[in-house]
């Protein structure tokens, strides 16, 4: 999918500048001539960075570094500030504010173009690892990583066939909840538990404590509830 960069402001003429060197990397250019656009664009476009020009003609520096921030309340998407102004302390006001980066308006174009693919590959970057750690899950010493599909007890990995891995990962998905031996046949098998053999659960609990549990007898992770089920947690 073409990723899409809004500027905002475009007093400088950076998207005229800009658009023929986005356009070579895949990148396709959204104009916002005023605030108003601004957030009519937000509302109805998936953006992915944002060069914004915080000189606003009417509203003057103030307001505008008042905008990157009641911005940076709504989004995080990878944000550059554009401005005639090169003092340091502008840039500093700037950043503090919400910006991810900060260019003067007569900046080299293709050293904004190294810039916007540098946010743009970092936010890339933090969104993958943001859906890397979603799917790590940590009961005190035990460690499943449905990445590389491994299992970890205080650091030393344990080897499950297929199934006891399904079995461990669901109840710890579901830490601290009981789940029946049905609940646990159709999650994994994904088929009605009518007449299903609760021997079946059973084992497979046995063998995967035997492999998690330094004394299987009196479980630290896997627990049975009499009567109901079997948890983690």
């Amino acid at each position: 999918m073409e990723k899409k960069v809004l500027v905002f402001n475009n007093k400088t003429g950076i998207a005229q500048k800009m658009e023929p060197l986005l356009a070579g990397e895949g990148l396709s250019i959204v104009v916002a001539g005023d605030v108003k656009q601004l957030h009519h664009v937000l509302e109805g476009e998936q953006l992915d960075l944002m060069l914004i020009d915080v000189e606003l003609n009417d509203k003057g520096w103030d307001k505008g570094i008042e905008l990157i921030a009641g911005l940076r309340k709504s989004s995080s998407i990878p944000l550059i500030v554009i401005s005639a102004q090169s003092a340091e302390t502008a840039k500093i006001t700037a950043l503090e504010a919400g910006a991810d980066d900060y260019v003067t308006a007569d900046c080299n174009p293709l050293e904004l173009l190294a810039r916007i693919k540098s946010q743009l590959r970092r936010y890339s970057q933090l969104v993958n690892m943001c859906s890397n750690i979603d799917r790590i899950y940590r009961v005190d010493g035990l460690v499943i990583d449905d990445i590389r599909r491994s299992v970890t007890v205080e650091g030393q990995s344990v080897r499950l066939t297929p199934i006891e891995y399904k079995i461990l990962r669901l109840l710890v998905q579901q830490r601290g909840k009981v789940l029946s031996n049905s609940q646990i046949y159709e999650n994994i098998w994904h088929v009605q538990a009518i007449g299903a053999d609760n021997n079946t659960i059973a084992v497979h609990i046995r063998h995967i404590r035997e492999k998690i549990e330094s004394n299987p007898r009196e479980p630290r992770y896997l627990k049975a509830v009499w009567g109901n089920g079997y948890k983690v947690g």
